[in-house]
């Protein structure tokens, strides 16, 4: 692959180093949209016209023109021990209002691809307007435009106290000084606080619940709480939606009704908590502890654990009158002396769960997964109709 480096007709600095390829149509697209020009002719050194892609050679230097004829690169190149002084006289800019004294040398040299380098270079070529006293005017910040000046002059960015570095970052796009808006890009990203993604611990979380009208409703959807202990707390009816719950303390906590669909719920404890009416649709609750809790609502609402995660739980003793567990994985779980009365197994994966001692009555089981399912002592049988696998 061939490299070739580009220049603007007439100057050979900000040059470009592009790849080779296509036709010379695609060289003359590169070249519009690297150095910013409308590309039509490409010269060598020498000032040779190049009008097929082949006559380019790898680490050729071309010069591209808008339509315009060759112009020699060292004509155009004015060095610093020049006499005529053009680009070290002294100038006055009226920034807003405040003037600042400078050189021109000192606005063209930094930057010299820069909007304010182009507005100064040729003292007559835009026109720059003056106030009575002689000082160019432009219509800017001044207080952001200081820090910009001083760059210039010394090559380092420093922000007095108190001024937005936004503020100067802008004034850098606007005057086209893009090495200085990339280091205050850098020096904007490196001030910002850092996101604090640590649990919620409990007496945040009981601080915001005291902050909150018992009416309202409270919103925790996907909230962390990652380890926190959160037992014997008021939670009824809270929205805890894709939160994570991992590993919480909730013992003998109060969840009636509350909203833990989706939820991380894995290594938690929640023995003796109250769990009546509780959603739980496509939670995780692997390896989690419900001993001795309750599912069972006297008001006929059901708790809903559908496509729950609930492999290797603990809930030994648990009155789960009703409960929806339809195509919930249960692989592994304790379920000993659980009251299950007329809840909804269909399709549930009951595969080595501890079943002895449970009440199944009226319990819905067609379709479940009860391989090596233990039924010790349990207290109604099954029915044909109820299991089908």
């Amino acid at each position: 692959m061939r490299r070739v480096t580009l220049f603007v007709n007439g100057t050979s600095k900000s040059g470009k180093v592009v790849a080779v390829y296509g036709t010379l149509a695609d060289l003359l697209s590169v070249a519009s949209s690297k150095l910013g020009i409308r590309a039509s002719a490409l010269y060598n050194g020498k000032g040779g016209l190049i009008d097929d892609i082949a006559l380019i050679r790898d680490d050729d230097v071309l010069y591209v023109s808008e339509g315009d004829s060759f112009i020699d690169p060292q004509e155009d190149v004015k060095t610093a021990d020049e006499p005529s002084g053009a680009n070290t006289d002294w100038l006055t800019l009226n920034i807003g209002g405040r003037c600042f004294t400078t050189t021109r040398t000192t606005l063209v040299n930094k930057e010299p691809d820069s909007m304010l380098a182009h507005m100064f270079q040729d003292r007559e070529l835009w026109g720059n307007k003056r106030d009575p006293r002689g000082a160019y005017l432009i219509d800017r910040s001044p207080e952001y435009f200081e820090p910009i000046l001083n760059y210039l002059r010394h090559g380092q960015l420093i922000v007095n106290e108190g001024i937005n570095l936004l503020g100067v970052l802008e004034e850098a796009r606007f005057f086209g000084i893009e090495q200085l808006a990339e280091q205050l890009e850098v020096a904007i990203k490196n001030s910002q606080p850092p996101e604090d993604h640590s649990p919620i611990s409990r007496k945040e979380f009981v601080r915001f619940l005291l902050a909150t009208p018992t009416k309202s409703e409270l919103r925790c959807q996907g909230l962390n709480f990652s380890g926190a202990d959160l037992s014997r707390l008021d939670l009824r009816y809270i929205n805890f939606k894709m939160a994570n719950l991992s590993r919480c303390n909730l013992t003998h906590a109060n969840l009636c009704c509350a909203n833990l669909e989706r939820a991380d719920l894995s290594g938690a404890n929640l023995e003796g908590a109250n769990l009546q009416g509780v959603k739980m649709l496509c939670s995780n609750a692997e390896g989690a502890s419900l001993r001795g809790c309750n599912f069972e609502d006297p008001s006929g609402l059901k708790a809903n654990l559908e496509g729950a995660n609930l492999k290797n739980v603990d809930m030994e003793g648990s009155q789960m009158t009703g409960i929806n567990l339809r195509v919930a994985t249960l692989k592994n779980a304790k379920l000993k002396n659980c009251n299950l009365r007329g809840a909804t197994l269909a399709g549930t994966d009951l595969e080595n769960c501890d079943l002895s001692g449970c009440d199944l009555q009226e319990a819905n089981l067609r379709g479940s997964n009860v391989k090596g399912a233990i039924f010790e002592e349990m207290l109604t049988p099954l029915h044909m109709s109820q299991s089908v696998r």
